[in-house]
């Protein structure tokens, strides 16, 4: 059974990055030294792995990293800080 990751990097700027691999260690490698050009973090470097989940299911994790990437900074500060009760009342959208 290969294992699929779901990781949020935080980016020298400040920003968040969220992807998803099956080989965690290769990937990190990579954002770290650039190996892409094109990439969101080449220009953001260093990042830093602030979180990470394992999955078995490689389709599972595509859905949350995309599911993740929609999700509010304030959201996603809780996953990585692992504040789980806050993420059902950081869904609700606010009404003016």
């Amino acid at each position: 059974m290969q294992l699929s990751f779901v990781y949020i990097l935080k980016c020298n700027d400040d920003s968040y990055y969220t992807g998803v691999t099956s080989d965690l260690t290769k990937r990190l490698f990579q954002h770290e030294n650039g190996v892409f050009k094109d990439s969101y973090t080449f220009q953001r470097r260093p990042v830093v792995l602030v979180f990470y989940a394992e999955f078995t299911d490689i389709n599972l994790a595509i859905v949350t990293e995309k599911q993740i990437k929609k999700w509010s900074r304030a959201k996603k500060e809780a996953l990585i800080n692992d504040e789980y009760e806050l993420l059902i009342n950081l869904a609700k959208k606010k009404f003016k």
